[in-house]
Parts: C-alpha cells; sequence; structure tokens
C-alpha cells in the first residue's frame, strides 16, 4: 500500500481510560457536578501520592494553577521573577497579571532547562521568586536552583506542566519548590481535557489557597463547620473545576502506570530507532541525565538549522505523520518585550533551540506499526 493513503498518525490523541465514562456517569447521577466533590478529593489524593505534597488543589487548568501562586507570593508591581524564555506563555502571563516583570533567562544547551548558571547574576533587589520550568519531563538542576532560592530568600515555583511523575535524584518533580503546578490538558500523559492543580509544599500557604481557589470566600470553613457563614475575605477568582472534569481524571490518574508503560515504550523506540540517523545527520536526540527519570512526556529532534526543521516537518506530513515545532522565544515576542526583559547576556540558545526543534507524534495508544512507520518515515529525510 502507498504510504502517502494511510491514515495520518496526529501528533496527539487523548487516551481514554477504562473507568472514565463510568466515573463520569456516576458524578451526574449523584447530582454533584460542581466542584470539590468526592471526585475532587480522590485525583487530589493521587496527586499527593504522586507529587509528594503536602496538598494538591484541583484547578480549571494550569495557567489557572500558576495565576494562584502570583497571587499567593503576594506580588506587587515592579516585583521581578526569574524564568526561562523557552518555556509556554502561561508561565509569564501569571506573574505579568498581578504587575510583575518577568526576567527571561536563557536555557542548557542539553536538556533545555533554565540554565541555573546565569540565574544569580539577574538576581535585583526587586526580584521574588525564580520558576523551573522542566521541558519534557526532564528536571532542573534543583539543588542548584534551591540553594540560589535559600541563598537569596527567593520563592522556589516548579512549572511542572510536563513532569508528573518525573524525578530528580528519586524525588518526585513538583515536591522541590514551595508551590508547583501542573496540567492536565488534552496534551498531557493524564488529562481532563481542560484542568490543572496547584501543590503545595509549605503548609502555611494551604489556607489561603483555598480562598483565593475559592473566589476570594471562605467557603471551604463554612462547609466544614469552622464559620457560621461564609463570606468575601481575600482576592480570587473561580478556579475550581467540574466534579465532572475531576472524575474524568481520577480514572485517569488510577490507570498512570499503564499509560506512562506505553508512552516509555514509544519514547524509547523512538530513542533508539533514529540513535544512528541522527548521529549521521547531525541531528541531537534528548538528554537525560542520570541523576533523572522523565515521564515521557514528548520526544523531540534538534535539526541543524530552521531550514531542515520545516522540511522535515513537511516531508513528514507528505507520509502522514504530524509532527510540529514547539515554543517560541518569549522574550523576542510581542508582549514579552512589553512586560518582561531578557537578561543581560540575552537567551541566544533559546533563539537556535526554538527555530531547530521538532516534536514527534507521542500518545498512549500508538501501536508499534505507529511509531514503527514514523521512525522510517524521520528516517527517510535527509539533512540539507
Amino acid at each position: 500500500m502507498n504510504e502517502n493513503i494511510l491514515a495520518t498518525i496526529p501528533f496527539n490523541r487523548p487516551h481514554v481510560s477504562q473507568n472514565e465514562l463510568g466515573y463520569i456517569s456516576e458524578a451526574l447521577e449523584r447530582g454533584l457536578t460542581s466542584g470539590d466533590g468526592p471526585f475532587t478529593h480522590r485525583a487530589s489524593r493521587h496527586l499527593e501520592k504522586l507529587t509528594g505534597g503536602s496538598r494538591a488543589l484541583l484547578t480549571t487548568s494550569c495557567t489557572h494553577a500558576l495565576e494562584m501562586a502570583a497571587i499567593l507570593l503576594g506580588l506587587r508591581p515592579g516585583d521581578e521573577v526569574i524564568m526561562p524564555s523557552f518555556t509556554f506563555v502561561s508561565t509569564a502571563n501569571a506573574f505579568v497579571l498581578r504587575g510583575a516583570v518577568p526576567v527571561f533567562a536563557d536555557c542548557r544547551p542539553d536538556t533545555l532547562n533554565l540554565d541555573e548558571r546565569l540565574v544569580e547574576a539577574e538576581i535585583t533587589d526587586r526580584t521574588r521568586a525564580i520558576v523551573a520550568v522542566h521541558y519534557a519531563g526532564v528536571a532542573c538542576r534543583m539543588d542548584e536552583l534551591g540553594a540560589i532560592a535559600q541563598r537569596h530568600g527567593l520563592a522556589l515555583i516548579e512549572d511542572n506542566a510536563h513532569g508528573l511523575g518525573g524525578l530528580h535524584r528519586g524525588r518526585p518533580l513538583g515536591s522541590f519548590g514551595c508551590m508547583a503546578t501542573q496540567s492536565f490538558h488534552a496534551t498531557k500523559n493524564v488529562q481532563c481535557g481542560e484542568g490543572g492543580a496547584l501543590i503545595l509544599n509549605d503548609p502555611e500557604l494551604v489556607a489561603r489557597a483555598e480562598i483565593v481557589r475559592e473566589k476570594g470566600t471562605n467557603r471551604n470553613l463554612f462547609f466544614r463547620g469552622q464559620t457560621d457563614k461564609y463570606r468575601w475575605v481575600d482576592i480570587g477568582s473561580s478556579y475550581l473545576p467540574s466534579d465532572v472534569l475531576a472524575a474524568q481524571l481520577t480514572s485517569q490518574l488510577e490507570a498512570f502506570d499503564a499509560i506512562q508503560a506505553r508512552r516509555q515504550a514509544v519514547w524509547g523506540a523512538y530513542h533508539r530507532g533514529l540513535a544512528d540517523w541522527a548521529g549521521a545527520n547531525e541531528v541531537s536526540q534528548p538528554v537525560v541525565p542520570d541523576e533523572c527519570a522523565h515521564p515521557a512526556h514528548l520526544y523531540y529532534l534538534l535539526l541543524p538549522d530552521l531550514e531542515n526543521r520545516q522540511a522535515l516537518i513537511a516531508h513528514l506530513a507528505e507520509r502522514g505523520v504530524q509532527a510540529t515545532f514547539h515554543y517560541q522565544p518569549l522574550h523576542a515576542a510581542p508582549a514579552g518585550i512589553r512586560y518582561g526583559r531578557p537578561a543581560a547576556g540575552g537567551c541566544p540558545v533559546t533563539e537556535r533551540v526554538a527555530d531547530r526543534l521538532v516534536r514527534l507524534p507521542l500518545f498512549a495508544d500508538m501501536t508499534e506499526s505507529d511509531v514503527a512507520r514514523v521512525i522510517g518515515a524521520v528516517r527517510t529525510y535527509e539533512v540539507i
């Protein structure tokens, strides 16, 4: 059969776990479809086990979890937050909404994470926090970043949208910062279409976090019988997801090990099957340091230049394989220029990486035939 008439292998296809529809039906039948119901609590307990966090609060998105983190930090206009330029816009937006200035630092050329060696030089008397984004679920250098944060009295936040299930020196990602955020968007390893969570590792933040998530009210205290009425006591917003979404997420989290096993198999097949081709074509594969265990969130290749990146994406599309690029540098984006500032030395590594990176399809329901077809399609590409 001509490979051009085969069905396209999408970049992502959300996995549907075994109990998903049953749990959603159960939530509907109970009539407890608003937030903070039984499935919200079940999903939260699963997350606390996976991340080692003292408390997990489900949110409507990772973006909203980041916004909550920014509120809990008590940021004021003009405060600075150091973060990588190579990340999703939500990492910066959450802090800009509080009037803070994102300081965009460069990424490491190996893991593509925030380069911890460049962070300390960007600290000023206005710096309040460092945001570590675990790209592709491979941990940042958390020992070094933690030491820098402690030395300067700064908050360390983990944007762990890619990293649920990842480890650094045997410790779960999401357990290092005073707060961490998770994503359950449809593209993530476990998902509920749209969803997120705020992981709290500082118990002193929990009470206020509950208020912020509940529109600035002490509603949780009321329902626990700890106050005779609930009132508006702080700033906040509607960050709590429906228990129907939590039901879907609960089923996904219960299937976490099975989902991860299949994703790891796909990631490993790519890494082995493309190793000699990559070496022969001056293409870089993902780097995973020995002290890290990654959750197989995505698999990427770094082509020699933008021309080859675009040509490979087109080459794969012609063969029914949907591949895509990834983040564009925030420091050079229109809003990044308006609201933030780049590190003193700029972000040259980020700029090169953004032009060269291609992500391959990776989802739990890929068949061995799908994986072989992607590998075969990539291997037929000759670098220009």
